[in-house]
């Protein structure tokens, strides 16, 4: 699974010109899943994501999680996340998870926030979604669960 963690001010998903999920400081997470990906994965990729420390302490320094800012989480799928640009101009997606396997881990990732307790505000799989955040800092960080140990 891949994911891009941004830490924001505020961030919403819009769905038919409604309001399908939003908040204020915290993570806005675009969340992709690979065709290799498991159970496993979702459990790593989330307790890795809401366990960083990126927000700023009284000192200036990236000290703080989610739990002392009070911050929240919106997760938002995003297929793209496996594109592949490496010939033409057109990006093949054939790298991401077939929907039969995304949307459950999709799922159980949505599950895993929760659990750790941060249920989170999300987007709809498969829908097209309208993201907007204001980016804090900006800090973003691109983690694929392939790398955690």
């Amino acid at each position: 699974m891949r994911a891009v963690v941004t830490r924001v001010s505020s961030a919403s998903v819009t769905i038919d010109g409604a309001v399908h999920g939003q908040i204020g400081r915290g993570f806005l997470i675009l969340l992709g899943v690979g065709p290799n990906d498991t159970e496993r994965d979702a459990v790593k990729l989330a307790e890795k994501i809401l366990g960083l420390r990126v927000f700023c302490d009284e000192a200036g320094k990236m000290n703080l999680g989610l739990e002392s800012v009070g911050g929240r989480v919106l997760v938002v799928s995003q297929f793209t996340l496996y594109g592949n640009v490496r010939k033409g101009r057109r990006p093949s997606f054939v790298g991401a998870a077939d929907p039969s396997l995304a949307i459950p881990l999709y799922e159980r990732f949505l599950a895993e926030c929760t659990r750790l307790g941060y249920p989170p505000q999300h987007g709809e799989f498969g829908a097209d979604m309208a993201v907007a955040s204001v980016n804090d800092g900006p800090v973003t960080l691109w983690i694929d669960s392939a790398d955690l140990a």
